[in-house]
């Protein structure tokens, strides 16, 4: 995936600072989102806890089928350990042709078909384009997988830019990190943000930095009344 570089504002510099030299993951995300290029979706299933197993036989088969497909570059499905029956399917394709494509399958129609049923919400798909993504790279089957929803106020953009591009430039060079992406939602105050982090120990040191705290401060400033900080914690399945 192509690398961008851009001036680093006053909070990125404040964050790099505070945070210090930490490691050498890192890659400089772009100041704004392309509307061309990559497609990243990502959609949440709950299911009625009793069907999780019948759920998971169902995803596995979605994501593989999917993996062969042309113009998919990655899928993956997340769990949630608690409560029972969550899920998160994580898929990039090469831009939005081959998505619709995708969307438009036989195979995507039956795969709905046969998971309706098991549902206790609707399938709850939304689609990104890139806003700061690294090329994928190996995650353990143990590892701390992180979905984190963030909406802020339109006049709030660009501070609230500033501060997750910062946060990507720093937490990429924390060690035990090996995912941390930003998604721009289709609504451009809309972003989710993608997480991996070798075990749990890794990710406490991570929330609990200096400019982990900043940043969390900066995004409240600028986020949509009422809208939380939704953060949850997954596995990838195997």
């Amino acid at each position: 995936m192509t690398r961008h570089t851009f001036p680093l504002s006053s909070a990125t510099l404040a964050l790099l600072l505070i945070a210090g030299p930490l490691g050498a993951n890192a890659q400089t995300p772009p100041p704004t989102p392309s509307p061309e290029g990559p497609r990243i979706v990502v959609t949440y299933v709950d299911v009625v806890p009793a069907s999780e197993a019948q759920a998971v036989a169902l995803l596995k088969a979605y994501r593989d089928a999917s993996r062969r497909e042309e113009g998919n570059r990655s899928a993956e499905i997340w769990q949630q350990q608690q409560p029972r029956g969550r899920f998160v399917v994580v898929e990039e394709w090469r831009d939005e042709s081959a998505r619709q494509k995708h969307r438009e399958s036989a195979q995507v129609a039956q795969f709905l078909e046969k998971l309706k049923p098991l549902g206790i919400t609707a399938y709850d798909e939304r689609t990104h384009t890139v806003y700061a993504v690294a090329s994928p790279g190996n995650v353990p089957a143990d590892a701390v997988l992180v979905v984190t929803h963030v909406d802020v106020v339109p006049t709030g953009l660009p501070k609230a830019r500033e501060f997750l591009s910062a946060q990507v430039e720093v937490s990429r060079k924390q060690m035990g990190n090996l995912r941390f992406d930003v998604l721009q939602g289709a609504r451009m105050n809309h972003f989710t943000v993608l997480e991996a982090w070798r075990d749990e120990r890794a990710r406490e040191a991570h929330i609990s930095a200096a400019h982990t705290k900043t940043y969390r401060e900066g995004l409240r400033e600028t986020a949509v009344d009422g809208a939380p900080y939704d953060e949850r914690l997954y596995r990838v399945l195997p």
